[in-house]
């Protein structure tokens, strides 16, 4: 099974997607992971891409695409679940071409719906346990909201990310999600309207339900 997951910073995307590579054994393609590895193995395409990143450029698409299909045929061999790309209409367009011409199938795209203003708010409203940062604690999620500044699960102390109360750079990564022009969701809605046209399927979740209310809609359409 092959799937593609969009969703805004605070959506929950990272969550979900771990419980569908979990279920189905899928390999977890991801766009700054991909860079990493390239540039880390000092591959013929991270070193093209190095060159750009030194010198403080986007790495174009003619090498970003290579590095992704390279994952997906190599890592994502027996299923992946690709998360991070594409960020714009253009690269999306230029992913499904490639998708095509290699004979890899696209089995479902999943959006994760989310308000604008309540994906900021989440992000905004993480805590931090100081002893396990896995427990789940959010000022303005009901059913995960701490006991003062106390850890919910354990009651040790709270604490906070510096990135999650930059509220200007939330807004900036949300700009780019959000765009439905030349942004994310512009990406998304490209193979939406595929869908619509019977190459893929396009699965839409409420991103304001419970983590597990979420997972048991999007298994149930996975199939």
């Amino acid at each position: 099974m092959n799937i593609l997951i969009f969703g805004p910073n605070g959506s929950g995307k990272g969550t979900q997607g771990n419980l569908i590579k979990q279920k189905y054994s899928l390999a977890h393609i991801e766009s700054g992971a991909i860079f990493r590895e390239h540039i880390g193995g000092g591959t013929e395409l991270g070193k093209k891409a190095k060159a750009y990143i030194d010198r403080g450029d986007l790495v174009p698409d003619d090498i970003t695409i290579p590095m992704v299909l390279e994952s997906l045929k190599t890592k994502g061999r027996d299923g992946w679940l690709l998360d991070g790309f594409p960020r714009n209409m253009v690269q999306a367009g230029k992913l499904w071409d490639a998708l095509q011409k290699e004979d890899l199938k696209l089995d479902y795209v999943v959006e994760i719906l989310l308000p604008r203003e309540v994906a900021k708010n989440r992000i905004m409203g993480r805590r931090l346990c100081k002893e396990n940062n896995n427990h789940p604690n959010n000022i303005f999620i009901d059913a995960i909201r701490p006991d003062g500044e106390k850890c919910r699960v354990c009651g040790a102390p709270l604490s906070t990310r510096g990135d999650d109360q930059d509220e200007a750079a939330i807004n900036k990564r949300h700009d780019i999600y959000y765009n439905t022009k030349d942004g994310t969701l512009a990406a998304a809605y490209f193979f939406k309207n595929l869908a619509a046209e019977g190459k893929t399927r396009y699965i839409e979740l409420n991103g304001e339900g419970s983590i597990d209310s979420i997972k048991e809609t999007l298994l149930s359409k996975l199939n």
